[in-house]
């Protein structure tokens, strides 16, 4: 019984994630939600009281995904090689880039839109890889300017997303995954 309400739990949050990214978190009603999760709305109370707390679970999940990934490239050797693996993931996602945007961006910025405890949960969004690149440029040999391109780096990813998706273009990132490529191999 406690897997199947796991499973479903877990599904809710899957839902509401790739329903945020298609449609916006405050356009997507919990009925969408259930309806698309193949669960009775009533149920969907059982496990989030409010939308609000689906929300912060969403942003749980997404951090926990950037995490994992996190984790999977910090087993490379140097600093250059996780950020050319970061890059990597970039372009390997454009097709994705192009129809929807960053996951991560749309996500944070929507909700930081709102403000409150959502909004603040949600800065995490943008705070985690943006630390975890300010360390990888230090690990360079970057001290005193790790995180200015930590920013650098980071606004460059979330501006190809943006342009990708209002140009319906997955040429954009491509092209600019290649730039940061080369930008990273002069540091």
């Amino acid at each position: 019984m406690a897997k199947a309400q796991a499973d479903k739990r877990a599904r809710l949050i899957e839902t509401a994630m790739t329903l945020a990214h298609q449609h916006g978190f405050r356009e997507t009603s919990l009925a969408d939600i259930a309806e698309a999760a193949h669960v009775p709305l009533g149920n969907v109370y059982y496990y989030f009281k409010t939308k609000d707390e689906l929300g912060k679970a969403v942003v749980e999940r997404r951090l926990a995904e950037f995490r994992a990934f996190r984790e999977e490239i910090d087993r490379l050797r140097s600093p250059k090689e996780r950020l050319f693996a970061f890059v990597e993931r970039i372009h390997r996602n454009r097709e994705q880039l192009a129809r929807g945007g960053c996951p991560l961006g749309e996500l944070c910025t929507e909700l930081r839109k709102e403000g409150g405890a959502l909004a603040k949960q949600s800065a995490a969004l943008f705070t985690e890889p943006m630390r975890w690149l300010e360390e990888q440029f230090r690990a360079v040999g970057h001290e005193k300017d790790s995180r200015e391109l930590a920013v650098h780096f980071f606004s460059a990813y979330q501006g190809m997303a943006a342009v990708a998706l209002g140009a319906n273009d997955r040429e954009v990132v491509v092209m600019e995954a290649k730039r940061l490529k080369d930008w990273i191999r002069t540091l």
